[in-house]
């Protein structure tokens, strides 16, 4: 039976950039991630996530292993780089971005075959939220995408993003698709939007 540690070293082993975080990219959870998750989605270059704080067993060992006490920590080739404050400095030294694409191979850079569809997005979210109505903007790997369904009721926002997420995790994790950026709402929210965008059309009556 495999314990934390071996999934954590096994995580570091497959995955060339891996960066625990508190909450999911879309979703920072506190500050330290959020100002990495916005470095490394500058970067365009693909990376794996970890939020720790729906992985507890994770949170209290990884520490030991990496010898840091602090969430982000980002790791290229198994390798700790270090947290926020480290990653914010390479990136103003201009040295992270070299250091991540050296992680990558460049098959996973260029590989046009690699790249997602929108409609593929929109099968993994469909799966998940059949009666979703699904808006996806962009291209490549860097999507915007708005999904309004009527199972966003009663969810935080933070909750809702996590679920959306969640069925984008193989995507994300072979690096087809990160930089996303992801607006949820409930249907009544969405007609609620729609009008601040178009005021006039609710005037319209027939």
């Amino acid at each position: 039976m495999s314990t934390t540690a071996d999934k954590i070293h096994a995580q570091l082993a497959e995955n060339p950039i891996i960066l625990y975080m508190k909450g999911i990219p879309s979703a920072p959870e506190c500050g330290f991630s959020a100002k990495a998750v916005a470095i490394l989605n500058a970067t365009k270059v693909p990376y794996t996530y970890v939020d720790v704080l729906r992985a507890p067993f994770i949170r209290e060992k990884l520490p030991s292993i990496s010898k840091w006490p602090t969430f982000p920590q980002l790791f290229i080739n198994g390798e700790l780089i270090g947290g926020c404050d480290i990653i914010e400095a390479m990136d103003k030294a201009n040295t992270l971005l070299p250091q991540l694409q050296a992680a990558v191979k460049p098959a996973e850079q260029t590989d046009s075959a690699q790249v997602i569809s929108h409609a593929e997005v929109e099968q993994f979210i469909i799966a998940a939220f059949p009666d979703a109505k699904i808006y996806i903007t962009g291209e490549g790997c860097n999507l915007e995408i708005g999904v309004v369904s009527a199972q966003f009721a009663g969810l935080s926002m933070i909750k809702q993003h996590q679920a959306v997420m969640e069925t984008l995790t193989a995507a994300l994790a072979s690096g087809r698709l990160h930089a996303v950026t992801l607006k949820t709402y409930t249907p009544e929210e969405w007609q609620a939007h729609q009008a601040t965008i178009n005021p006039g059309l609710l005037q319209i009556q027939h």
